[in-house]
């Protein structure tokens, strides 16, 4: 997949009060080089994380109570994972950090959305895109305009201007850590290209990744597509044993519900171990909750009606576990209550301030 190099963000200005709901584009006060540079009087200390599917959707069908929920939460930082196609016409590069709208349907598409998330709540976020060529993956940051990362970059080796293909990577640093924003990709049913071995190599880079990071504590959050634990999911047997068309993997640590089988929970807890993470949420609640303790739900009707998993979740490093203050499902029940619209549902994170920065008086 190839990207304009070096093409400047653009940015959205937010629709000031009594002026055309048409939204404009506005240049950034500042180029890349210099956001590097810039920090805030603090950093964030509540998150927000949420596979919002279709982003558009949620916009066009959800917004009332989504929004209502986000004024109610208030968090600094909202990650979200959406499905939306970056900017570019047909055969030609994309700009994964602009929204597409080539076309009359995606330009109202793109106002619409753009009208939503100029006002408030989130009017109140500056935002950044990472998105792929099609409706397939993406990933989507909104950070309280009070709180100024230090760097923004698109891709697992932190390079600000190049872009995770399918978008599936937002890095920024603040003063006293890194939140990395990932859409991580589902391992699929067969030891294929484009299945198995894409994962693999997935797990691979975020384990190169959290051990180089290492200078600065992580918070990792987003659908990274596993259930680590048996408590995790709710039925363990019917995903353990779940096939696509009778089709067995010729390694059984493969076989099973793509993000529950063996071989993506190990290497999972080989990232938490070697790159000392935790597990934000399971480090508050130790048992199993069969009402709120899911981030995805299937169909209400049909034979996933009432299975679950928790594919969904705040990761953090290990020096960060004393400031821990709460981790949140936001859903709960097999209708979805609080989903959105979704088939997963927001999860939080809130931390204490840091007490070991220096006394500025």
């Amino acid at each position: 997949m190839s990207w304009v190099a070096g093409k400047m963000k653009r940015f959205f200005k937010p629709v000031e009060k009594g002026a055309s709901k048409k939204p404009f584009l506005s240049p950034p006060p500042e180029d890349e080089k210099n956001v590097e540079g810039r920090t805030g009087s603090k950093d964030p200390l509540k998150f927000l994380t949420w596979n919002a599917n279709s982003f558009l959707l949620r916009v066009k069908n959800n917004w009332p109570e989504f929004t209502k929920f986000i004024q109610t939460l208030d968090p600094d930082v909202i990650a979200l994972q959406v499905r939306m196609p970056a900017a570019g016409s047909k055969s030609m590069p994309k700009n994964p950090g602009e929204l597409k709208d080539d076309t009359n349907s995606s330009r109202e598409e793109k106002q619409m959305l753009m009208r939503a998330i100029s006002t408030p709540p989130l009017g109140n976020y500056r935002v950044w895109w990472s998105l792929a060529d099609t409706k397939y993956g993406g990933t989507a940051l909104f950070v309280k305009k009070q709180f100024e990362p230090k760097k923004v970059s698109f891709s697992l080796d932190k390079t600000a201007l190049k872009h995770e293909p399918d978008g599936r990577v937002i890095l920024a640093e603040f003063e006293n850590f890194r939140l990395l924003n990932t859409y991580v990709p589902n391992n699929g049913w067969k030891d294929e290209e484009n299945s198995f071995r894409r994962r693999r190599k997935w797990d691979k880079r975020i384990l190169e990744f959290v051990l180089q990071s290492s200078d600065k504590p992580l918070i990792w959050c987003g659908d990274l597509n596993v259930s680590h634990q048996e408590i995790d999911v709710s039925h363990p047997d019917f995903f353990r044993n779940a096939k696509q068309n009778g089709y067995i993997p010729p390694n059984k640590e493969d076989c099973g519900q793509p993000g529950f089988t063996l071989a993506e929970r190990q290497r999972f807890s080989t990232v938490l171990s070697q790159g000392k993470l935790m597990d934000a949420y399971r480090f508050l609640h130790k048992e199993q909750d069969m009402e709120r303790g899911f981030s995805w739900s299937g169909n209400p009707v049909g034979k996933h009606r009432g299975k679950r998993m928790r594919i969904d979740y705040f990761v953090v490093s290990e020096k960060l576990k004393d400031r821990i203050v709460a981790s949140e499902m936001h859903g709960h029940g097999i209708e979805l209550e609080g989903f959105y619209g979704s088939d997963h549902c927001p999860l939080s994170l809130e931390l204490s301030e840091n007490t070991s920065e220096p006394n500025p008086c």
